[in-house]
């Protein structure tokens, strides 16, 4: 949902920086595309942005920018910082790409992917204040400020000064409020001051929070808008804080998963993806892993150590222990699959059952079906993929192999031991082994022999 009182006051662009090199990722994956909840940290940012519903979108990359185009397509335009000589002058570069906008620009930073839609709609929602300030700051309050530049604000908001912890004197750095470098201004505003900052400071860089300090020299405004959530600004810049960033992500979504009406047995054992949907009285039992794309219906079990991936399960449906769905595994009502069994591409009928030891691959699997322990669907031929149709009611004994494409008619039964490379009708039995050949009292005489011969080699030694 978007907000009218927001949308309606001026077309929004969004700038997002993304050129640091990340060095301290030791990764040849650029920084921002590594995954949190198994989704890049960058879609994470845009996926709140988009609840804004902005005009224009540009990420301004230095190095890497091959990856964030295949990321990005022509959701954002690219500018690119090369050299990169700091954070004006990043946000220089998309000056370009928006030339002849005249509405808000928000600057947001690629590796703070947990700002909220709520606190971008109030830096906006300040800039069109009464007031009419030029620049509108996040600022924060971490329980360290650590390094972090200060915003330097009376009890209003009003900023006195901004100024980088480097250059900061001892009574600026005693002060708590902190700068996340995330920032609103009016187009004109915002490229008219970064025209004019220097980088006359320690780090011989041009520094985004010098525009406001330019403002405040000129008599014009600027304010800073406080989050009362520290962690949505906190950057990751290090494998140790993604980390750190999965972490808190994983232990809000479980608590909000049993908020919602999931029973977690062991949740600090359990990880969702970010786009999980769990429904009522859903029974997560430990060390359950849950990639992308999984929505789980209500009154379903998930038993220990399975892991679900791209997999729809209806209500009433029991996985585990020790399963695995892959994409496209399609649990019907009632459905179950037990331990060691995987499917992928495959939907289960209603009330069909794989217990034990079995694959099911690019099948049809009709209701009732029951797959017995250690079958298999053949589908792949080492050039294709084959489909498997089970009819309903069939019954596959243990340890079969399906070759596809074959089909199973309703109600049919393959004998256990089977190799199936033909169709099976409606109510057929297939069984297809080889002979049973019978050597009466030769492997008493096979193992005579053999005790015999290590008894000599014995002796040789």
């Amino acid at each position: 949902m978007t907000d009218p009182a927001v949308d309606s006051l001026a077309p929004l662009a969004v700038i997002v920086l993304a050129a640091g090199k990340g060095t301290r990722m030791k990764s040849d994956l650029h920084k921002v595309l590594h995954p949190i909840a198994g989704r890049p940290m960058i879609e994470h940012l845009l996926a709140s942005v988009a609840q804004l519903a902005p005009a224009r979108q540009v990420v301004v990359v230095g190095s890497g920018r091959e990856q964030l185009e295949r990321q990005l397509g022509a959701r954002a335009a690219i500018a690119v910082q090369e050299p990169q000589h700091g954070t004006g002058h990043a946000v220089q570069q998309a000056e370009a790409a928006l030339a002849g906008f005249s509405g808000d620009v928000l600057v947001l930073y690629g590796d703070v992917p947990f700002v909220r839609a709520e606190t971008m709609r109030a830096m906006i929602a300040r800039l069109h204040a009464a007031d009419a300030p030029t620049v509108v700051v996040l600022g924060f309050e971490p329980a360290d400020p650590l390094q972090y530049g200060r915003v330097i604000a009376g009890a209003d908001g009003a900023i006195a000064k901004m100024v980088e912890f480097k250059d900061a004197s001892a009574a600026e750095r005693a002060c708590r409020t902190c700068n996340s470098g995330l920032l609103a201004a009016r187009a004109a505003d915002l490229f008219a001051l970064l025209a004019r900052v220097g980088n006359d400071n320690a780090q011989s860089e041009y520094y985004l929070p010098d525009i406001v300090n330019i403002a405040i020299a000129d008599g014009r405004a600027c304010v800073a808008v406080t989050t009362g959530d520290a962690d949505e600004v906190m950057g990751i810049n290090s494998r140790g804080e993604l980390a750190a960033a999965e972490a808190r992500w994983q232990q809000a979504r479980r608590a909000q998963a049993m908020a919602d009406g999931a029973s977690l047995i062991a949740p600090e054992t359990v990880f969702f993806a970010w786009d999980t949907a769990l429904g009522r009285d859903v029974m997560v039992e430990p060390n359950v892993v849950f990639g992308p794309g999984v929505t789980v219906a209500d009154n379903v079990r998930i038993r220990a150590f399975s892991h679900l991936e791209g997999a729809t399960l209806e209500s009433g449906v029991e996985v585990g222990p020790y399963a695995r769905l892959r994409p496209g595994a399609v649990l019907k009502r009632g459905a179950k699959i037990g331990n060691f069994v995987e499917v992928k591409a495959a939907v289960m009928g209603e009330g069909a059952k794989a217990n034990h030891l079995s694959y099911i691959g690019d099948a049809e699997v009709g209701a009732g079906a029951n797959i017995g322990a250690g079958t298999i669907t053949c589908n792949y031929d080492g050039y294709f993929k084959h489909k498997t149709v089970i009819g309903a009611r069939a019954f596959i004994g243990s340890n079969s192999a399906l070759v596809a494409p074959v089909r199973i008619g309703a109600d049919a039964i393959v004998a256990a031991g089977s190799a199936v490379t033909r169709d099976v009708g409606d109510g057929e039995l297939r069984l297809v082994r080889a002979e049973q050949l019978v050597k009466p009292g030769w492997a008493d005489r096979f193992h005579d022999a053999m005790k015999k011969k290590k008894a000599e080699r014995k002796r040789e030694d």
